[in-house]
């Protein structure tokens, strides 16, 4: 205990005499080094105490410039003598800093003022300082990458001359003040969102003198006079924090120099803040502002997908994927503010969790401990984030001085949320931009745009798309609202949306896609190709059975969903059990909605059958040959989280649920007294990153409206892909790359022509089964039929029409005719497809008679009772289903959750107007409650 006791002192001792030369060493250098001084004075999370006591007294007891001087600017920049503007002037200073001092003075009308006047030739010393610091900065970050302080140097460089002009400051001072409602009134009725802070009146100001009314106050940093007077610190501290937050959040115009010299507070009760100084201000633009906003509360919910977008958006850039690493920075930036008698401990922890995270980054880049140590993660870092992460770490430095512990997540939080959400909650009829500016294609399209806007302004759209064709061409293609409750960027066509169960119209085609290629019978026992799956009575189930819902095995995953939802991220897991399940009955007998257990179904049957990973086969069957990379994904790869739009629920539909009893066709975890409770827990886990990037078959797609819809298009023509998107459409479908490169791997790939082995491991470690890329093989041969193979026995997509015995439904059409006399491109080769998806003709016996399904498809009646087309819906109404006969097809995705109300009025609005059959699922219902009823229980099925 003795040897600690004097290990401490010691220390001490060390800390008090390095302190003093610190300070020394600050004042005698000046300028700009005298404001690192004043950073540092409030630090007092991270700094001992010997180095507060001392720096503080850079904030404003710097030694004072002697008078004649500072009289002598006065007279210069006001062109009349002391005596001609002054009643009286106090020779002794308030307050000497690092580029002006403050007298108390009386103007000749009578006012109390203060006098803030620049030192001489500090202009000069400031500016040289800046080069020398920029010197430096370049020399470490040639010596230490990892250390690269150029951003900040650089915003420096860009803001710091301006706090030298005190014409500058006075406006600033007069917008902070009216921003903030600043009146010498207490008012204690004032809104949450409302700041109670003082800001003095300008009076008079040239570049270098600023005359500002006189406000009594105590120095914050005066913790004896606070005490006696019966200040509350906590409450100081709390509302300089709120008046920061609404400068940031609300204003985007903000003091970037908040150290405890340009703070006093008021001597009358109720002891209100007032804030001082604004020569360094920063201002940033709307975007900004709320890519501010979306990372605060992003980082306050936990939110990875908001995290990563806020990244993005704000153009700060890291080199490799590091979603969790990311949201412990942001956690640790945002943390409540410790006392300063426990900075020490608290400083331990945080670098205790920086070892952890160099260790992730270590591992999952391959390097030796030398290499980590010069890796820098990020890449880019936008100028605006280092004034804000000055003022953000002055504020806990300040609260820790005053021992005030300051949660930021629960005071900011409101200022924040007020910015996104005041944009969002204007919608469309005081958003003139609501509706995305994108060329109209049809009379049809430019109706229906009217249309969204009604259903905007009832509220039941926040953010959607819609895409149709018609006869092979685009005539809709509309993009709305906004992307999140918490995101006002507007829904734009590239937008990628969560489609829940439109999942498993993809996935089903994707196994007709290998039964067309030769590798699957739609009769075919499933354990013959799946050996393990052959176990607990499943040996008879067949792949037709999977495909019409007939398999026996809808709650096959179950008790996974319910004990850890998060074991569904883990596609070997989800197959096991999907191997390992129990049939509760006989397949063929009963069409019971297999709403999760499908995917995996279909997934497991999908990679045995193939011998390849579900993804390369989603992208070598339709993502390259349609032409939409980037926007048609199960489970997304790192780096479009930009992109995403999150969802939110429609809790007026919702409230609807117990308008309806049981519903037989249902396994009983759908049963409506269980399904609120359901969409709740799904809605949270669907906005997970981890849950995003997870490939889940039957409900984790995330597409454009347009990628969907272009999919649906060439079904419909049994496999034609169609003509090249719409030109008028921006930016153009399939731009984006479909896996998007972090710079860590392009720049490695760059040099020699080889891949770093940082590349190489981090490669490996890529998302959800993204590291596996389709082999395409160098020696293609024409099998004769005007089509190419591989040498795996797979068809390529291209060829001539000379390929197919049949033609699209309109064989007489001319632009089908016309597409036949160039290269065209086919992603199918039967011409039975139809009747293979809808389980009619000769595949009928392989399906339940009146179902609602055929062979992995939902498939809807026209008047005749005949089937006409076929699709699939999703939880909340997202959709995309396609009519034969009409040669049309159709897309909806949505990011507000309902039972189809807006999905319904869109659809019957453009089938009428088209004179299209209206699909069942779709249909005009009564306004009774049995109507009502009737249209949740279609939509749950979903």
């Amino acid at each position: 205990m003795k040897n600690n006791e004097k290990s401490e002192e010691l220390w001490k001792r060390a800390h008090e005499r390095n302190a003093k030369r610190v300070r020394n060493m600050m004042i005698q250098l000046g300028g700009l080094w005298v404001k690192l001084g004043q950073y540092l004075s409030t630090r007092a999370d991270v700094l001992p105490s010997a180095y507060i006591s001392l720096l503080k007294q850079l904030q404003d007891s710097l030694p004072p410039r002697p008078l004649q001087e500072v009289c002598r600017t006065i007279e210069r920049e006001l062109g009349k003598s002391m005596k001609e503007i002054f009643l009286d002037f106090d020779e002794n200073s308030l307050a000497t800093a690092s580029i002006a001092q403050v007298h108390r003075a009386t103007l000749i009308d009578g006012r109390e003022v203060v006098v803030k006047v620049q030192h001489e030739d500090i202009k000069a010393i400031i500016l040289e300082d800046l080069k020398d610091a920029k010197s430096i900065v370049d020399w470490i970050a040639w010596a230490e990458p990892q250390y690269n302080f150029n951003p900040m140097i650089d915003e420096w460089c860009k803001e710091t001359p301006k706090e030298l002009d005190f014409n500058h400051e006075a406006e600033n001072t007069r917008t902070v003040s009216k921003n903030l409602g600043c009146t010498n009134k207490y008012d204690s009725d004032k809104s949450i969102n409302q700041v109670d802070v003082l800001i003095p009146e300008v009076i008079q100001s040239t570049e270098k003198v600023l005359i500002l009314e006189y406000m009594d106050g105590i120095r914050l940093n005066d913790l004896e006079s606070l005490e006696a007077c019966g200040a509350n610190k906590q409450k100081i501290v709390e509302e300089i924090t709120r008046a920061y937050a609404h400068q940031i959040y609300v204003d985007g115009f903000f003091n970037g120099d908040p150290h405890s010299g340009n703070f006093l507070v008021s001597k009358e009760p109720p002891h209100r803040p007032i804030l001082l100084d604004f020569g360094f201000t920063k201002k940033i633009s709307s975007s900004m502002k709320q890519s501010l906003a979306k990372m605060f509360l992003a980082t306050a919910e936990g939110d990875h997908v908001a995290l990563l977008s806020s990244f993005a958006e704000m153009g700060l850039k890291l080199r490799l994927d590091l979603p969790e690493q990311a949201m412990d920075v942001t956690s640790i930036f945002f943390r409540a503010s410790t006392p300063a008698n426990e900075a020490a401990e608290y400083a331990k922890t945080l670098n205790e969790q920086r070892t952890r995270n160099m260790k992730v980054l270590q591992e999952k880049m391959n390097l030796s401990q030398k290499e980590v140590k010069r890796f820098n993660p990020i890449d880019a870092f936008p100028g605006d984030m280092v004034i804000f992460s000055r003022v953000v770490n002055l504020l806990r430095g300040l609260s820790s001085t005053l021992n005030a512990r300051i949660v930021y997540q629960d005071i900011m939080r409101p200022f924040a949320e007020s910015v996104l959400q005041e944009k969002i909650a204007k919608g469309p009829s005081a958003n003139a931009q609501w509706i995305y500016d994108t060329p109209v294609h049809s009379e049809v399209e430019a109706k229906l745009r009217q249309i969204l806007v009604e259903l905007g302004n009832e509220d039941k759209i926040l953010g959607i798309q819609v895409c149709a064709y018609k006869d092979g061409k685009v005539i809709i293609d509309t993009a709305a609202g906004v992307l999140g409750r918490y995101d006002p960027r507007p829904v734009q066509p590239d937008s990628l949306f969560s489609v829940f169960s439109v999942t498993k119209g993809i996935t089903a085609g994707m196994l007709h896609w290998l039964v067309d290629n030769g590798k699957l019978n739609l009769d075919e026992s499933i354990a013959n190709i799946w050996p393990e799956f052959g176990t607990n009575g499943k040996n008879l189930i067949k792949v037709h059975h999977v495909l019409n819902h007939t398999a026996g095995l809808q709650n096959a995953l179950d008790n996974l969903r319910k004990e850890n939802p998060l074991l569904l991220t883990d596609w070997d897991e989800c197959l096991k059990q999907i191997a390992m399940s129990e049939p509760e009955t006989e397949p063929g007998q009963v069409q019971l909605y297999h709403f999760l257990s499908f995917g995996w179904l279909c997934g497991g049957i999908i990679e045995h059958a193939s011998g390849k990973k579900f993804q390369e086969i989603l992208e070598e069957a339709f993502v390259r040959p349609l032409n939409i990379e980037g926007e048609l994904y199960v489970g997304i790869p790192p780096g479009v989280e930009s992109r995403l739009a999150s969802l939110t629920i429609d809790k007026d539909d919702f409230s609807k649920l117990s308008k309806i009893g049981s519903l037989s066709a249902l396994p009983s975890t759908f049963q409506p007294e269980n399904i609120s409770q359901l969409v709740t827990t799904l809605l949270a886990l669907s906005n997970m990153l981890n849950i995003r990037r997870a490939i889940i078959p039957a409900a984790n797609g995330h597409c454009s409206a347009r990628a969907l819809a272009r999919y649906y298009a060439a079904l419909v023509d049994r496999g034609l892909v169609p003509p090249p998107h719409s030109s008028l459409s921006t930016p153009p479908l399939g731009s984006h790359p479909h896996i998007p490169k972090f710079s860590s791997e392009i720049t490695s790939k760059m040099q020699n022509g080889k891949k770093s082995k940082a590349v190489g491991s981090a490669s490996k470690k890529k998302e959800n089964g993204y590291e596996q890329k389709t082999k395409q093989s160098k020696d293609s041969k024409d099998n004769g039929s005007g089509r190419e193979s591989n040498s795996d026995g797979y068809t390529s997509t291209s060829g001539s029409s000379s390929a197919r015995n049949t033609s699209s439904p309109d064989n007489s059409s001319a632009s089908s005719n016309d597409s036949r006399k160039n290269n065209v491109i086919w992603i199918f080769n039967d011409p039975r497809i139809h009747d293979q998806f809808m389980g009619t003709g000769e595949y009928s016996d392989l399906v339940l008679p009146n179902g609602k399904f055929g062979l992995g498809f939902k498939r809807f009646s026209s008047s005749d009772g005949s089937f006409s087309g076929f699709g699939h819906s999703g939880l909340g109404g997202s959709t995309g289903f396609c009519d034969i006969e009409n040669r049309f097809a159709i897309a909806v995705t949505l990011n507000k959750i309902s039972f189809g109300t807006a999905t319904r009025k869109i659809i019957q609005f453009v089938c009428s107007e088209l004179n299209v059959p209206l699909p069942d699922e779709f249909s005009i219902l009564s306004g009774t409650e049995a109507g009502e009823g009737l249209s949740i229980s279609r939509a749950l099925f979903n």
